[in-house]
C-alpha cells in the first residue's frame, strides 16, 4: 500500500484542491478577511490580517493544508487541511475548513469533505473532526455527512488560546455503507 500523501492534488466535478503555498497568502486572506466567516468560530477575530497571518503560518507548517478552488470558475474559494496523521492508529483529522460566503450552503463543502474522506479512507480507518462548540453551521454540515459526536475536548489552536471543541468521527465501515 502506498503512503498517505498529506497534500495530494484532488478534484471532483465541483472543486479542486491543491497544496497551500506561502505565495497563496493574499489570495486566501482576500477570502478570510470577511468577519462573518468567523462569526461562529472559536477564534472570531481571524478576519484581522495579523491574526490570519498566524493561522496561515500554522497551515503552511502543518504540511497538510490546501487551497480550494471552484472547478467551474477556477476561483479560489477557501481552504482545508489534513493534520495529526497517526499511522499507528490509522486515523487522521480534517479541519480548519472555511469557504467564501458566496459558496456557503451549497454543494461545495460536502463535495470537499467527500473528496477528502474518499482519499483518506484509502489509508486510514477513522477520520476525526474538531469543531468549535458554538460552530453550529459546521456541526450540522458534518452530521449530514454521517459523522457522530464522540466527545468534547479543549483544543489549542496554533499560537492561539485553548477553546472547547466537539469531536466528531466517521469510520471507514460506516462511510462505505453511506456511499
Amino acid at each position: 500500500m502506498n503512503c498517505f500523501e498529506l497534500q495530494p492534488i484532488l478534484e471532483n466535478e465541483f472543486i479542486k484542491i491543491q497544496p497551500l503555498k506561502k505565495s497563496d497568502f493574499e489570495t486566501l486572506y482576500n477570502i478570510a478577511c470577511d468577519p462573518l466567516i468567523w462569526e461562529q468560530h472559536p477564534n472570531k477575530d481571524r478576519y484581522k490580517k495579523e491574526v490570519f497571518e498566524n493561522f496561515f503560518k500554522g497551515a503552511i507548517e502543518s504540511g497538510g493544508a490546501f487551497l480550494v478552488f471552484d472547478k467551474q470558475t477556477g476561483e479560489a474559494i477557501g481552504s482545508s487541511r489534513y493534520y495529526d496523521y497517526k499511522p499507528e492508529n490509522k486515523s487522521i483529522l480534517i479541519g480548519y475548513t472555511f469557504f467564501a460566503r458566496s459558496h456557503w450552503g451549497s454543494k461545495y463543502n460536502p463535495a470537499l469533505k467527500k473528496l477528502m474522506l474518499q482519499y483518506a479512507f484509502q489509508y486510514v480507518d477513522s477520520v476525526i473532526f474538531h469543531i468549535g462548540a458554538n460552530n453550529v453551521r459546521s456541526q450540522k454540515a458534518i452530521e449530514r455527512l454521517g459523522a457522530s459526536k464522540i466527545e468534547e475536548l479543549e483544543v489549542e489552536y496554533y499560537g492561539e488560546e485553548t477553546k472547547l471543541n466537539f469531536v466528531y468521527a466517521i469510520n471507514k465501515t460506516d462511510w462505505t455503507k453511506l456511499k
